[in-house]
């Protein structure tokens, strides 16, 4: 374990503040040596952190990572370079901020090496297929919406509806070696909250937590995706299995948009700028399967939609790039069932490789049933249908019960969770013929 000494700098470009804007500074005399990205040291009467976002022969272009107050015209500026993180295996059951800082009170080790927060993914035609299935401890997931090894999913779902807690279920259940969790823009109580109560001491011994609070600079929201992404890399290079977790990208989006806004980029994407997409992409890129050597980083990402609005930008561009989605439907979580899963409207692209032929049959089956009972629920709950007058509807009505309750259960395996939703469809068995193919569930 390195001591730091090597990291050292022996020489620091030195600015001044020539110019003080709206949330900007313009910063004389580095312009020449320094780069986007790159973070600044700001000795005014209140000493704070800055980073580098725009450059021109005049000077350089900083937003500062808290507020104005205190900076003025001439204050030195030194030039730190990139951000880097240096994690370790003693980061394991630790909570860090997103500039690489002990949040728990205790001293945090220092990795031998620094990694940069933006970092490639492994090269397309190197990096492995999908893994196997894991088992989640859910049933929905354990069969109707598989996980699968390195698969990278989404959890689209508006405030309120059991997403935090879904990803605490997530987070326990999945099989991995290391869990890494970014909470980006969360409420600063929330914090204890889901290290203590939703992620529990037996796991957070193999987790690392990076935390922004919503309180933060947008500079370090934005930042704390990009840190967790790269503390998940370094131990899937360390050839460990790594479950990461991002809470959430909504909160990452709206934090890149303001420091692109102040940028001088121009708002296009209903109130993203153009370069929202591709740091989105980015982002969900770095996760998934590794290359031949190391290990993977199966992603789950959450995404806040307001009023179940899917085509979002956020949502659609995240729904475009991931291997999967999971819609949380408030209407499910007002009548009681938790997680509020909207099977019809959620997908795992990991299907149909993952399951066998007659898996496929009964989960085929499971959508079927839920479909036709969806469609038909107006007349039902009226007492319009009439039985008999359409097979699959009663077969439907006879299985809707017991389905929906088995998407809100625990589940003891994957094979576990296949016998109950077999049991679950056995009473519709013989009451329809749906071409043929009912898939002997």
């Amino acid at each position: 374990m390195c001591d730091g000494v090597a990291a050292v700098r022996a020489v620091h470009a030195i600015g001044r503040v020539v110019a003080v804007g709206r949330g900007t500074l313009t910063v004389a005399g580095i312009e020449t040596v320094a780069a986007v990205g790159d973070l600044l040291h700001i000795r005014s009467a209140r000493p704070s952190e800055g980073e580098v976002i725009g450059l021109s022969p005049q000077g350089s272009t900083a937003l500062v990572a808290g507020s104005l107050e205190g900076i003025a015209l001439g204050d030195r500026v030194d030039l730190a370079g990139p951000p880097l993180l240096y994690p370790c295996r003693g980061w394991l059951g630790r909570i860090v901020s997103a500039r690489g800082l002990p949040l728990d009170g205790r001293p945090l080790p220092r990795g031998a090496a620094g990694l940069p927060l933006d970092r490639p993914p492994p090269p397309a035609a190197l990096r492995r297929r999908l893994g196997d299935r894991l088992p989640t401890g859910l049933a929905a997931f354990d069969s109707l919406l598989p996980l699968v090894r390195g698969q990278r999913i989404g959890l689209f779902a508006g405030s309120g509806v059991g997403k935090s807690t879904l990803l605490g279920q997530l987070a326990r259940g999945v099989a991995a070696d290391v869990v890494v969790v970014a909470l980006i823009g969360e409420r600063g109580r929330e914090l204890r909250d889901f290290v203590e109560d939703v992620l529990g001491p037996d796991r957070l011994s193999r987790s690392v937590v990076v935390a922004a609070t919503s309180d933060e600079s947008p500079l370090l929201r934005r930042r704390c995706a990009l840190a967790a992404m790269t503390v998940a890399e370094w131990f899937r290079d360390e050839g460990a299995q790594v479950l990461f977790l991002a809470d959430s990208v909504t909160r990452f989006a709206e934090a890149h948009r303001e420091v692109a806004l102040a940028g001088g980029e121009v708002a296009s994407l209903r109130g993203h700028p153009p370069s929202v997409a591709q740091r989105i992409m980015a982002l969900a890129e770095r996760a998934g399967p590794g290359a031949a050597a190391g290990g993977d980083i199966t992603g789950i990402f959450s995404v806040l939609v307001a009023a179940a609005d899917m085509d979002e930008p956020v949502a659609d561009i995240l729904r475009g790039t991931l291997d999967g989605h999971v819609v949380l439907d408030r209407a499910i979580a007002e009548r009681g069932r938790f997680p509020a899963i909207d099977l019809l409207r959620s997908v795992s692209r990991a299907l149909p490789q993952a399951a066998t032929a007659a898996e496929n049959g009964a989960i085929g089956r499971a959508r079927q049933l839920l479909g036709a009972y969806e469609r038909a629920e107006m007349a039902i709950r009226a007492g319009l249908h009439l039985p008999g007058a359409d097979p699959l509807v009663d077969a439907a009505i006879r299985v809707w019960p017991a389905l929906d309750a088995f998407l809100g259960e625990p589940a003891a395996g994957i094979d576990a969770a296949f016998e109950r939703l077999r049991a679950c469809l056995a009473p519709a068995q013989g009451i329809d013929r749906p071409g043929g193919a009912e898939g002997q569930a």
